[in-house]
């Protein structure tokens, strides 16, 4: 391969890695600790904190202009000054040099229109920094401190529940709708972002960043989601929005009841409707339900749920399948109440109603949603109650101050180790060992891009792996000047000793470091925890290690022969 084509390729691998890094890069080194703050936090607590800081914005703003203050607030309120800028531009009128309080306010035709506009601004920059905080590379518990939980599935009780021996796509259909409720349970009660992943065949492992209440994580993971399908008093609803109308506050929030007798037949329940709010939240619509007070069916006979488009209209539908006890009720069910609308309920909050057009079996379809809301329906419906017996099989808490002491230590092996190897390579090695050094820099920094590329976590298990590497991986460049120097004894040019030390030693490379990457694979299949943490650092340390040693190290080489012209290798204090 020519050397520009080798040099393109290198560009090309730096290039990719900044691209993957830049999100890592972006959030700890360029965002604040209180923006970091925010974004971690639950989309309740940005939606609070969005409204707070318009809130106190808009007010400080209201004030200042009743007091008749003049001075340019643009700088004060940057994302305030932004949005007032975009409202005059939009309305076809020029921005005022200064931004006063007054020229703030006048940029909106009301108070609810700036309120508005300032808190998505908030709400998307939040947003934003959170699918930042997403991508870049994630602190383990032992760095970021947090709680640890491993939760055991029962197996057996599955098995009875379904009639017979749980086939494996069972069990892992299973798993993975459990996995799908505690995320939403977890995220649901205002947690930081956690990690939840299926450990083994029949355990879940929970990571939970930052201070949490243990009895509150085993009520969440132990809870039941309720979901369940009630039939619509459609008369009744007919009557208690046009009470309501008289009276918006009728309602008692805390009974769910209505005062005036007559409103709400006897037996029946009253229900709000919910849908997704620009956070992602359940927001009352200020619509109201009548439903029966016992459910048609409930949500446990649900086995899968998937989204669909309807082949005459195109549009979007949700498709759910019940077992076979489900499939009878559901029959009895739609089959009396043709023409009546079927509400889905779950934990009390309507999240859809349809009407019934015939008499259903097993296979339901649901439509009247646009795509997003089609698919949140079955994510509802496949994550509303637990396919399986959950029980805490351990737990552990971690302080965030352990993390930050591991954090620094960790940092400091891996800069005192690269540079005891790049003292070492420097003194027995010359300008060799600077070429050998110039290589492992580049390797660590393709190993964290491919950290952050797989959305890998960083645990202390995995910097060890790091600073193995370091020691590890400049084998090769021993492996590989010490062929050199064999041939520059022999009598060899610059060029051709080059040429041949890396010809001889790229099988001797590869077979060091082939054995290691099959024994760390192993041990990132068979091992666990930080074990598999350290493997896996270990594994791509290797792979890297092997481009960065016998294709890096090679160019730069060759860039000294061409460009530099130089025509003697400094690789040997005995040899010149």
């Amino acid at each position: 391969m020519s050397k520009i084509r080798r040099l393109i390729i290198v560009l090309a691998v730096f290039a990719v890695s900044l691209a993957f890094l830049f999100p890592t890069i972006k959030w700890y080194a360029l965002t604040p600790k209180e923006d970091q703050a925010t974004a971690v936090g639950s989309r309740e607590q940005i939606r609070d904190y969005s409204r707070r800081m318009a809130y106190a914005a808009l007010s400080d703003i209201k004030a200042k202009a009743v007091a008749g203050d003049s001075a340019d607030l643009a700088s004060k309120y940057d994302i305030v000054a932004g949005v007032a800028r975009k409202a005059y531009k939009s309305g076809g009128r020029a921005t005022p040099k200064t931004l006063d309080a007054k020229a703030m306010l006048a940029a909106f035709s009301n108070e609810r229109a700036m309120f508005d506009a300032v808190e998505s601004k908030y709400r998307e920059r939040a947003l934003s920094l959170k699918t930042l905080h997403g991508n870049a590379i994630q602190l383990g518990l032992d760095l970021a401190g947090g709680m640890s939980v491993t939760i055991q599935a029962d197996m057996k009780a599955l098995s009875e529940k379904l009639g017979h021996d749980a086939s494996a796509a069972e069990r892992e259909d299973a798993m993975k709708r459990a996995i799908e409720v505690l995320n939403s349970r977890i995220d649901q009660f205002g947690l930081t972002e956690p990690v939840i992943r299926k450990q083994g065949v029949d355990q879940i492992y929970v990571e939970i960043p930052g201070t949490a209440d243990p009895e509150r994580i085993n009520s969440i993971i132990m809870g039941k989601g309720n979901l369940a399908f009630y039939i619509v008093d459609t008369d009744a609803t007919a009557s208690l929005n046009a009470y309501l109308k008289d009276k918006p506050l009728g309602v008692d929030e805390s009974t769910m009841t209505v005062a005036q007798a007559g409103i709400v037949p006897e037996g029946k329940l009253i229900r709000k409707v919910y849908k997704k709010d620009s956070y992602g939240l359940d927001e009352f619509t200020g619509e109201y339900l009548v439903v029966e007070s016992k459910p048609g069916l409930d949500g446990s006979h649900v086995q899968s749920a998937t989204v669909s488009n309807d082949q005459i209209t195109g549009q979007p539908e949700t498709n759910f399948v019940l077992d076979k006890a489900g499939g009878e009720l559901f029959y009895s069910l739609t089959s009396a109440n043709v023409g009546k609308s079927l509400a889905v309920l779950l934990d009390d909050r309507v999240k859809s109603y349809a009407r019934i057009q015939e008499p259903i079996r097993e296979s339901v379809r649901i439509t009247g949603f646009n795509a997003e809301e089609a698919q949140n329906l079955a994510t509802l419906l496949r994550s509303a109650a637990l396919p399986v017996s959950l029980s805490v099989e351990n737990q552990q808490a971690i302080g965030a101050s352990l993390g930050e002491d591991a954090i620094a230590q960790g940092k400091n092996a891996v800069i005192v180790g690269l540079l005891a190897v790049f003292v070492f390579m420097f003194a027995y090695y010359r300008g060799a060992g600077v070429n050998a050094t110039v290589a492992q820099v580049f390797n660590l920094y393709i190993m964290i891009s491919v950290l952050t590329a797989f959305k890998l976590t960083l645990t202390l298990s995995s910097i060890a792996g790091f600073v193995l590497t370091v020691g590890m991986a400049v084998d090769a460049n021993v492996v590989i000047f010490e062929r050199i120097k064999e041939e520059l004894v022999a009598g060899k040019s610059r060029k051709a000793a080059i040429d041949a030390g890396f010809h001889k030693a790229f099988w001797a490379v590869m077979d060091s470091n082939i054995t290691t990457i099959i024994a760390a694979l192993f041990l990132s299949q068979l091992g666990s925890g930080t074990i598999q943490g350290f493997a896996i650092s270990l594994a791509i340390g290797n792979i890297t290690s092997l481009f960065t040693s016998l294709f890096v190290s090679k160019l730069i080489f060759d860039f000294e022969t061409e460009v530099l012209q130089k025509k003697t290798v400094s690789i040997s204090w005995r040899i010149k």
